[in-house]
């Protein structure tokens, strides 16, 4: 993309994101390059796409990913599935030959911060989708165990297979998809290896059922107080569970009333989603402490790395003056007269010295943090010793 560049394109549900970096400032592209580069990309003009452009730079980019990967940046705190987004955005980049050692640095050590966010804080351990929690958090506290429980699934749109695909993760077998569209149903019950039966059979399915879950889009309730009754009276199971996720409701509330029935509706589901995602939003503070950690022992790693050069060429620089100063010095004949422990005490002596004098200087680079300072300190060792 740009000759020098490394980069990195994350395209999530919410984002689009371009990490460019590079071993050398000259190279770095600026924000009019690339906002150039998208538009023409686009065949679209670049006043369409400048007013959305948010630019990030060295510790402000750094951070910004490590809050991207550990999830806590994203529409919903803690969502699951942002670690891996980001790990497949570099994954791609990897393969396409545009990841070099500033990315791998970056995506790699954001990889092991979305871990220590996911082991030292409980961001993602409560569910906060009304699917996820019918199944967690309501379900599995009136059933021990699901692989012996028949289990009805009304409804086979996007609500419906993800509570199915909880149910399955919970150790569900004996699972029954029932949907107006009897072919949506079957293809769902191919895809997840479960079983579809007719829109008909609907009143028989109540009536063996522990757990029905209904999630269609009707506008009234398929299921009436007058309807369930007799599928009540025949039914020889004691409880059955109703977690109606349907908006609005397929069961009448009145159902919940009668008894050996416990019927929960979608408002019931999402209090505890609020109060999961309060939970999760209470964590905050511990994850951004330990992004903060991450971030300084990540930049601290680099600003080492990249001035390794003018470090060591500080020390060349050093040796061999002192080399020729001490070569000098022995060179005389009064040296020559000395014994070879009192050189030697001298040699030691030129190297405690150089030792010394770099000290400070070279502390004051690995120490400092920001990396326009340590940019300034460099260059100005490189300018004060003349060093290319």
């Amino acid at each position: 993309m740009f000759p020098g560049c490394e980069c990195v394109l994350l395209n999530t549900c919410n984002r689009i994101e371009l990490y460019v970096g590079s071993q050398h400032e000259e190279s770095l592209p600026s924000v009019e390059n690339l906002i150039e580069y998208v538009t023409n990309f686009h065949d679209q003009p670049s006043s369409q796409f400048e007013p959305h452009f948010i630019k990030l730079e060295d510790q402000s980019a750094v951070e910004h990913l490590f809050s991207v990967a550990s999830s806590i940046d994203s529409l919903v705190v803690g969502e699951s599935q942002i670690a891996s987004q980001v790990h497949q955005a570099y994954t791609r980049s990897i393969d396409g030959g545009f990841a070099g050692p500033t990315m791998h640095a970056a995506f790699q050590h954001a990889n092991q911060v979305a871990k220590r966010v996911t082991n030292e804080t409980e961001i993602h351990r409560r569910r906060i989708s009304v699917p996820s929690v019918a199944v967690s958090e309501i379900a599995s506290e009136f059933f021990e165990r699901f692989d012996d429980k028949q289990i009805v699934i009304i409804g086979s749109g996007e609500m419906g297979v993800e509570t199915l695909q909880y149910l399955k993760g919970a150790g569900a077998t004996k699972i029954t998809i029932v949907n107006r569209s009897a072919d949506r149903a079957i293809a769902v019950a191919e895809q997840y290896l479960v079983q579809s039966k007719p829109w008909e059979q609907l009143d028989a399915l109540l009536t063996d059922a522990d757990l029905v879950v209904s999630t269609t889009g009707a506008t009234l309730p398929i299921v009436t107080e007058s309807r369930f009754r007799p599928i009540a009276a025949a039914r020889k199971k004691g409880t059955l569970l109703v977690l109606d996720l349907a908006v609005p409701r397929d069961f009448e509330p009145a159902i919940g009333r009668l008894p050996g029935v416990y019927l929960y509706s979608v408002d019931d589901l999402q209090a505890v989603c609020d109060r999961n995602r309060s939970f999760r939003e209470q964590q905050l503070p511990k994850a951004q402490r330990i992004i903060r950690e991450e971030v300084d022992r990540l930049l601290g790693d680099m600003n080492h790395r990249s001035s390794g050069a003018t470090i060591r060429a500080l020390r060349d620089h050093a040796e061999e003056i002192k080399q020729s100063e001490l070569g000098r010095l022995m060179g005389k004949q009064a040296m020559q007269t000395i014994s070879p422990e009192m050189q030697q005490e001298v040699s030691q002596a030129f190297d405690r010295l150089v030792n010394k004098l770099l000290h400070s200087p070279l502390q004051s680079i690995r120490e400092v943090a920001q990396t326009d300072q340590r940019d300034t300190l460099v260059s100005a060792l490189r300018r004060l010793f003349q060093i290319r």
